[in-house]
């Protein structure tokens, strides 16, 4: 099968401006999502769909191909499964034939290549999607809640009778380490969960995904802390 990468980087990002050529240890961020793909067996192409010229010639001198993502596709309001399709279609016009896609955010410098790896292995002909997962610090059985305008609480869950935090069912939450589908369902549905989707888990300290300078931090700390362990061995 011929699988193809994609990072998918705006230029404008709110939360954290600048954040995807930040330097993160040695490497601007989106670099950390480059150099694994460059490293996942499999993987035949890796491609950033940008707004950015500046987003653009890091991908570029990372050694990714840039596909130029249109300015209505790269606001705050555009789901990225938008770009998703529209670098998708763009490939299929460029005359590109490919069976698999992947999608590795920028904003998840942590994966590792077995992560990526995993998640390619889980896509078989039962499923549509693999998404990543990372065990959630709280549950909707035991202590997440939903208000009322006046403050009234309940649970998330109810009608469960679950006391203790031991008693709930196991609850994951997404991450933005990788996504692996199929184009065609891509381009004929509308969202994941249209479709049947497989999940892997991916232990909390290679799941940070960057949304603000708390997160960036942390993945700093996470990341130094990982090249440390590297060194010593």
């Amino acid at each position: 099968m011929t699988v193809y990468a994609f990072i998918f980087a705006r230029g404008n990002s709110k939360g954290l401006p600048g954040k995807n050529i930040k330097s993160l240890g040695d490497h601007p961020l989106i670099a950390h999502s480059i150099r694994v793909a460059q490293q996942v067996s499999g993987i035949d192409n890796i491609f950033v769909s940008t707004d950015s010229d500046e987003i653009a010639a890091v991908a570029k001198a990372y050694g990714a191909t840039v596909i130029k993502r249109p300015a209505e596709l790269a606001t705050d309001t555009a789901p990225e499964w938008l770009a998703w399709r529209h670098a998708i279609n763009y490939l299929q016009a460029e005359g590109h034939v490919f069976d698999v896609f992947v999608s590795l955010p920028a904003t998840s410098p942590l994966r590792s290549v077995e992560d990526v790896e995993q998640c390619l292995a889980s896509l078989d002909h039962s499923t549509d999607v693999v998404v990543t997962v990372t065990p959630a610090s709280r549950s909707p059985y035991f202590n997440m809640v939903v208000r009322d305008a006046q403050g009234g609480s309940q649970l998330v869950c109810t009608g469960d009778n679950v006391h203790r935090r031991q008693d709930a069912p196991a609850v994951y939450d997404m991450t933005t380490v990788a996504y692996v589908a199929l184009p065609e369902f891509i381009l004929n549905n509308e969202r994941i969960f249209s479709g049947r989707v497989r999940s892997v888990v991916v232990p909390r300290e290679r799941a940070v995904d960057i949304d603000d300078i708390y997160d960036f931090k942390m993945a700093e700390i996470l990341l130094a802390d990982k090249e440390k362990t590297h060194v010593e061995k």
